[in-house]
């Protein structure tokens, strides 16, 4: 079993740039694939990014495309959100998840198939 632990959530302007990581315990990263998904009060969780594990594909959600990356660190056992062009509605409660098996087209994007999430960092973003 892996334990997720993000960080880097905060307040910044519009325009601006943010880096999450996900730290993960108890288990080795690159057995995993990660996705970050974010939600708002009232809104359902949303898809943000995804990497299949092994370095494999990266997938991103069609609002933040361009301005997002997502990446892994193996030494580090994190994974990353690079999110740059900030933008208000991009403010949310960030999570991060993991799963056990290989991503692909047809399922990055739906939270049930994660096993396991972190807490949540918040990020804010002011106009």
């Amino acid at each position: 079993q892996v334990q997720l632990v993000e960080s880097g959530g905060g307040l910044v302007q519009a325009g601006g740039s943010l880096r999450l990581s996900c730290a993960a315990s108890g288990r080795t990263i690159n057995s995993y694939s990660m996705g970050w998904f974010r939600q708002t009060p009232g809104k359902e969780r949303e898809f943000v990014a995804a990497i299949s594990r092994s370095g494999g594909s990266t997938y991103y959600s069609d609002s933040v495309k361009g301005r997002f990356t997502i990446s892994v660190d193996n030494a580090k056992n994190t994974v990353y959100l690079q999110m740059n062009s900030l933008k208000p509605e991009d403010t949310a409660i960030y999570y991060c998840a993991a799963v056990p098996r290989s991503l692909y087209s047809g399922n990055y994007y739906a939270s049930d198939i994660y096993d396991y999430w972190g807490q949540g960092t918040q990020v804010t973003v002011s106009s």
